[in-house]
């Protein structure tokens, strides 16, 4: 029986060397624009448009707790995009890891 991990389409987003902790980036990957945070050394992957008027959510900011849209303040929990306000609202979230050289890889499928 093949592990869930092997089932994945990884693709490669960006070294963990270039994501601090308490840092956000945006990248793009087979066309799917996704926002890499670092939440105290845990990497999480996330589509990277609110879900209000899909503003790019890296143009917004993050305090290492929470992510906020700049455009109209929507705030969502960094570690599991869970919205804060409102709290209705959750970012679409994608599969990531790192591996053992140190590269960030998302699974956009």
């Amino acid at each position: 029986m093949m592990t869930d991990d092997a089932t994945r389409s990884w693709q490669d987003a960006q070294h963990i060397d270039d994501l601090w902790e308490g840092d956000m980036v945006g990248v793009e990957i087979d066309g799917t624009k996704v926002l890499l945070v670092n939440v105290d050394g845990a990497v999480r992957a996330f589509e990277n448009k609110c879900p209000h008027q899909a503003w790019a959510l890296d143009e917004g900011d993050f305090d290492g707790e929470s992510i906020t849209c700049i455009r109209h303040m929507w705030t969502f929990v960094a570690d599991s995009g869970a919205g804060i306000n409102p709290d209705d609202a959750t970012l679409k979230s994608f599969p990531c890891r790192v591996d053992d050289d140190g590269m960030i890889q998302v699974d956009v499928g």
